[in-house]
């Protein structure tokens, strides 16, 4: 998010379409204000690199380093006592 920030200032030029779906949302609310629109819409798409890039290299790790079937056999251990334990 961007709080206490400095922050610089950039031109971006939208479909017609698009401006009038933003401008729909501060009419609704959802936004102060354009900048706060795609603003927010900007924070999203860098969130979701993020989450995508940590799965990359979540993956990337499994690949390089697959489960043994004695871990595999602990982890179903475990799952069958945790769910043993509960109290329902």
């Amino acid at each position: 998010m961007l709080s206490e920030m400095s922050t610089q200032q950039i031109a971006v030029r939208l479909p017609e379409d698009v401006l009038e779906q933003v401008d729909s949302l501060v009419e609704r609310g959802e936004f102060a204000t354009r900048t706060d629109a795609v603003r927010r819409g900007l924070e999203l798409l860098l969130a979701m690199d993020e989450r995508e890039r940590i799965d990359a290299a979540i993956i990337a790790g499994y690949t390089a380093h697959p489960v043994t079937d004695e871990e595999m056999a602990w982890a179903w251990k475990s799952v069958r006592e945790s769910i043993a334990e509960e109290p329902w």
